[in-house]
Parts: C-alpha cells; sequence; structure tokens
C-alpha cells in the first residue's frame, strides 16, 4: 500500500529527515549499488582533500550547520 504525502507541507528539516530516511531504506537492499560516478566523484574528492585543495566536515557535523543556517 502506499501512501500519499504532501511534501509541500514540510519543513526544510522535515524534508531532508524523509529524504535520510529513503536513503536508509534503499542502500540497505541487497540489490542496490550505486553508481559508477559515485565512486569516481569520491576519489576526486578524497584526491583534492590529501592535496590540501579542500577540507571536509563529517557528515553529523555538517547536518547541524545545515539546520542552524535554515533557523538563521
Amino acid at each position: 500500500m502506499i501512501k500519499t504525502i504532501s511534501i509541500e507541507i514540510l519543513t526544510t528539516a522535515e524534508k531532508i529527515e524523509l529524504m535520510e530516511k529513503l536513503w536508509t531504506d534503499i542502500s540497505a537492499l541487497a540489490s542496490y549499488s550505486p553508481p559508477d560516478w559515485h565512486g569516481e566523484e569520491l576519489a576526486s574528492r578524497r584526491g583534492a582533500v590529501k592535496e590540501g585543495k579542500t577540507t571536509y566536515t563529517n557528515w553529523e557535523q555538517a547536518k547541524k550547520e545545515i539546520r542552524y543556517e535554515m533557523i538563521s
């Protein structure tokens, strides 16, 4: 059974939470494998960090920063 959700009425934080739940569910499927370009992009970003061209923030910190920006 499919339930209809009116995403237009959700807050940005609720939409992000919904996306996180969807991704967790999809990525748990044994039949799912990410597209090749995902690995290529990750390798490119790791190379940029290694070369000192950029830095990164862990996901938990990034979510806090995003949520802070949404309420500011």
